[in-house]
């Protein structure tokens, strides 16, 4: 029997939201049992120097196998898959309760049409505080990084 608490399924917007606060939140949320996804993962906001962030993401996109390339480590390039990293490193994978939750998330870029009538949870404290010129969207470093939105996908 599935207890109630499994079953829930929450919706997360994480537009004008601070990445790895939003992460943080997320990872509580999934160790705590519920199932977690996350709409609008483009147009989550990274803090910080805007050049500094984007040559630390291209430098560690310098880092690979020295016997072959094609052995890893892959780097995500797409803001779904940025965002997911980011959540994985906040939970304790290699125990079962952690890989458990790990598996309760999904992360989409835009809006699914099966999430678009359910309702979104936004956090207060995860919010961005000043001007949106201050911050930089994941979907910017995607770009930056080398992701090429397809047609369908939803960006900004």
């Amino acid at each position: 029997m599935v207890s109630n608490q499994e079953d829930e399924q929450i919706v997360v917007d994480a537009t004008n939201c601070i990445a790895g606060r939003l992460c943080s939140k997320v990872s509580k949320l999934l160790l705590s049992g519920k199932r977690v996804n996350i709409v609008n993962a483009e147009k989550a906001m990274l803090s910080g120097d805007r050049y500094m962030t984007i040559r630390q993401y291209k430098e560690h996109l310098e880092i690979n196998s020295v016997t072959n390339p094609i052995h890893g480590p892959f780097h995500p390039r797409r803001p779904d898959t940025l965002l997911t990293k980011m959540v994985r490193g906040m939970i304790p994978l290699r125990k079962p309760g952690g890989l458990k939750a790990f598996k309760h998330l999904r992360v989409y870029i835009g809006i699914p049409e099966e999430l678009s009538s359910k309702e979104k949870q936004s956090f207060d404290d995860v919010k961005i505080t000043k001007n949106p010129s201050y911050y930089m969207t994941i979907a910017d470093i995607s770009k930056q990084i080398g992701w090429k939105a397809l047609e369908g996908e939803n960006t900004i």
